[in-house]
């Protein structure tokens, strides 16, 4: 008798779990299907679970392609199945191409092809549905979103848009997408929800068609570049009843929540400074190192930099000053933005070919939190005091690339949970925006002013 074995959440059952279950039986003759606990599927960053372990069981057990079913709740466990149920065929949807193949000193591996469009006309429990969504560009940063969709429950990336045809086609085929198009119009038709991870200066149009044609809209950082145009198109998705979110991760990673969280408690005291730094060393052949009016180190990395200095001093600072050093084309290389408020202080660098120490320090009357580098995937931090046996360090976790938490509570904003709001506000995402056109403004007076003086 050949046995098969394969694991899943299978959270909000759909058709795309049904078919891998029905391809997983089909290569043997016993089928043990492995689910997940919650706080398992937790440790590995599967994010926004809804059906409870025997709601999930059930489900699994309703196919009748399960001749066994067991429950998955640690790490290792898959190899002490398949040793213990004598397992010939490990079976797994094909996102997850190349992750076990250390499983074939076992068993054979194999990995399912993973079904292409799930539909999203079936009702879910309490009330969710399987958010149906597209994805507008096909850059650096939309290649990591893919993988970490994966862990969201509840969503299902599908398609993809971008104005070259070439560029949509290549990624559907690399990322398994059902649907990739040049065409808006038929791309807004296919999905409920979008991620625009276009450039920059495209991101304000693209929102606004989006929210028109009625799609909830996930837009990479920085969202827009003036105050007025953010405002207009929160105004616009609230009028429209819509989810709008600005998709900087570490606003929504749990670390820096639990950080923004104790400095609100005053365990350093009353915060008189903030300094945030993100660089990295850049090529000149990138798109921020090229595009000689929105590219440039400021606004490449500022919204990570400007977010702390936003969230824990707030926006209604009392003056900004910059300073930067330029590429010959006239794009900002090293930029610092020194920002002065009633009672406390904060400094912004940023850079794309000077390299710095990428910590975030805050500073209290009490004592000082220190968060080394890289800070903006916070996963730990120091609480210090003047006296150092009093110091506290604090271990937190960022899984992935950290696009998941931002996903997860898209989705459930989505479907009405509104989890993360308070996260990144409209208020927020409207002073980085303002400050950032502060900042190219100053910068193109800046540089007529160089030009003049050659």
């Amino acid at each position: 008798m050949k046995k098969v074995i394969t694991y899943g959440s299978f959270d909000l059952f759909h058709e795309g779990h049904y078919r891998i279950l029905q391809r997983a039986k089909a290569l043997g003759d016993y089928l043990i299907v492995g689910v997940t606990t919650e706080s398992y599927d937790a440790t590995r960053g599967k994010l926004n679970i809804v059906n409870s372990l025997m709601e999930r069981i059930d489900d699994v057990r309703k196919t009748g392609f399960a001749d066994e079913i067991i429950v998955e709740d640690h790490v290792g466990q898959k190899i002490e199945d398949i040793q213990k149920y004598h397992i010939d065929v490990f079976a797994i949807g094909s996102d997850w191409l190349g992750q076990f193949e250390y499983l074939k000193k076992y068993c054979d591996v194999v990995y399912l092809e993973r079904t292409k469009g799930v539909s999203s006309t079936q009702k879910r429990a309490r009330n969710y549905e399987i958010v149906r969504m597209g994805i507008m560009g096909t850059g650096r940063i939309a290649d990591r979103f893919i993988p970490e969709a994966k862990y969201v429950s509840g969503l299902d990336v599908n398609a993809v848009y971008n104005p070259h045809i070439e560029s949509a086609r290549s990624y559907a085929e690399r990322h398994e997408l059902g649907i990739f198009t040049d065409d808006e119009e038929e791309f807004y038709n296919s999905v409920d929800a979008v991620n625009i991870a276009t450039p920059h200066e495209t991101h304000y149009q693209y929102i606004k068609n989006a929210l028109e044609h009625g799609k909830h809209v996930l837009c990479e950082k920085p969202m827009v570049i003036q105050k007025a145009q953010a405002e207009e198109l929160y105004n616009l998705a609230a009028e429209k009843h819509l989810i709008l979110m600005e998709a900087i991760k570490t606003a929504y990673a749990p670390g820096f929540i639990r950080l923004l969280s104790l400095v609100e408690t005053g365990v350093i005291g009353e915060i008189r400074d903030v300094e945030s730094c993100f660089t990295r060393l850049t090529p000149d052949t990138v798109r921020e190192m090229k595009d000689t009016v929105y590219g440039g180190s400021f606004t490449e990395f500022g919204s990570y930099t400007l977010l702390p200095i936003v969230k824990i001093l707030g926006p209604n600072y009392k003056g900004v000053r910059f300073e930067y050093y330029s590429a010959p084309n006239g794009v900002d290389v090293y930029a610092k933005a020194f920002f002065r408020y009633d009672n406390a202080m904060a400094t912004s660098k940023t850079g794309l070919k000077v390299k710095s120490d990428g910590h975030l320090l805050i500073s209290g009357t009490k004592g000082y939190i220190f968060v080394p580098a890289p800070w903006w995937k916070t996963t730990e931090f120091e609480i210090c005091y003047e006296d150092f046996q009093q110091n506290e360090k604090v271990y937190t976790k960022f899984l992935g690339d950290g696009l998941r938490y931002e996903l997860s509570d898209f989705v459930s904003a989505i479907n009405g949970f509104d989890k993360g709001e308070f996260k990144l506000t409209k208020e927020d995402s409207e002073a980085i925006a303002d400050i950032m056109d502060r900042f190219l403004k100053w910068r193109k007076r800046v540089g007529a002013i160089k030009k003049s003086e050659m």
